[in-house]
């Protein structure tokens, strides 16, 4: 079943409106970072400490793989989120900053443009254009930005706030299997680490896809099996490798 896409439904300035007041944009910005970040910490560090207890039966060398995977990770995380955001918040405010130009050196090649966006969209010519005028006095380069940008000049991307949640989530889901790897008999821990791991990323997928209102189980399904397919890798790099050192 695909995913509904408000991108594709005819402009509603009520519903733009109450999106706009929600800080959409901003909760799904976060919500991608923190995702993302605890799912890379749940399977890189599993993987991690599932490779070294693979090889060895030593606590300290699986506590300072696992540490120190957890410490690379979180700021690798918040590195990248923060470097991908801010590129993608400088390219919003150039496009901003193009389309007051426009507004300020052709106000009427402006205003016949977004008319042919609603005319395009279904609306009458005539209600086209009324629609247009309204918007344009009301706030011309919040209805020009949303139609034919889809950005909104109120909600730009924070790439701290991505930085934040991506560090603070990687290292929550990276804790889970590496408490797991060690407090867990030697002769059980892996076993019991896997399963940690299959039901955090059960759930990781399971709560994605509810606060995003997508589909369940291709969530559930895609975090499960990249985690046990990271999992037979690692564990079988570090029983190869392991016996050759």
């Amino acid at each position: 079943m695909a995913a509904h896409d408000p991108a594709h439904e005819p402009h509603d300035p009520t519903h733009a409106g109450e999106a706009h007041g929600q800080g959409i944009g901003a909760r799904l910005n976060w919500l991608r970072a923190a995702v993302l970040g605890a799912n890379d910490g749940i399977v890189s560090t599993a993987g991690i400490v599932i490779g070294v207890a693979a090889a060895t039966t030593s606590r300290t060398a699986i506590a300072t793989a696992g540490i120190a995977g957890l410490a690379a990770g979180a700021m690798s995380m918040a590195a990248g989120e923060y470097v991908s955001v801010s590129t993608q918040r400088d390219t919003e405010r150039a496009l901003l900053a193009k389309e007051k130009r426009e507004l300020r050196e052709m106000p009427k090649a402006e205003l016949e443009e977004l008319a042919g966006i609603y005319e395009a969209k279904g609306l009458t010519p005539d209600l086209a254009h009324q629609v247009a005028e309204q918007l344009t006095a009301h706030d011309a380069l919040g209805a020009h930005a949303e139609a034919e940008l889809g950005i909104d000049p109120d909600d730009l991307s924070n790439p701290w706030h991505a930085a934040w949640a991506s560090m603070a989530s990687f290292t929550i889901g990276a804790l889970l299997p590496l408490v797991a790897i060690l407090v867990v008999p030697a002769g059980a821990h892996v076993w019991v680490t896997a399963a940690a791991v299959v039901l955090a990323l059960w759930l990781t997928g399971w709560g994605s896809a509810r606060l995003g209102d997508a589909p369940v189980r291709p969530a559930v399904l895609r975090n499960v099996g990249g985690g046990i397919l990271a999992m037979v890798v690692t564990y079988a790099i570090g029983a190869l490798v392991g016996t050759q050192v």
